[in-house]
């Protein structure tokens, strides 16, 4: 059992910044990859970032270039940096994680981000 932990959500303007973390506590495993979800009321979750264990991160189109995803995989954890939001931000954000080798996925409670002046 992986549990996510999930800080860092809540409001600021158009234009400020957001770090999100995500530690997956007690957890023995490894993660082919760590990454952020969003989802907004009435629509479908969608990828947001997300970094494997091997290659180059993966961004929405939507925040290319504003948001930068990074993980320690020696403490097991999962940041997302996000500049220059936008209103079209503001969603649920999730943390997700894909245990190697299994690919079993768990996902954290969710955390809020305001977008708004």
């Amino acid at each position: 059992q992986v549990e996510l932990v999930e800080s860092g959500g809540g409001l600021v303007q158009p234009g400020g910044s957001l770090r999100l973390s995500c530690a997956a506590s007690r957890s023995r495993f490894s993660f082919s990859v760590m990454g952020w979800y969003r989802q907004v009321p009435g629509a479908q979750r969608e990828l947001v970032a997300a970094a494997y264990s091997g290659g180059s991160p993966k961004y929405a189109d939507s925040v290319v270039g504003r948001f930068t995803i990074s993980r320690d995989n020696a403490k097991n954890t999962v940041t997302l940096q996000m500049n220059s939001l936008k209103p079209e931000d503001t969603a649920v954000y999730y943390c997700t994680v894909i245990i190697a080798g299994w690919g079993t996925q768990y996902w954290g409670p969710g955390t809020q981000v305001n977008v708004s002046s």
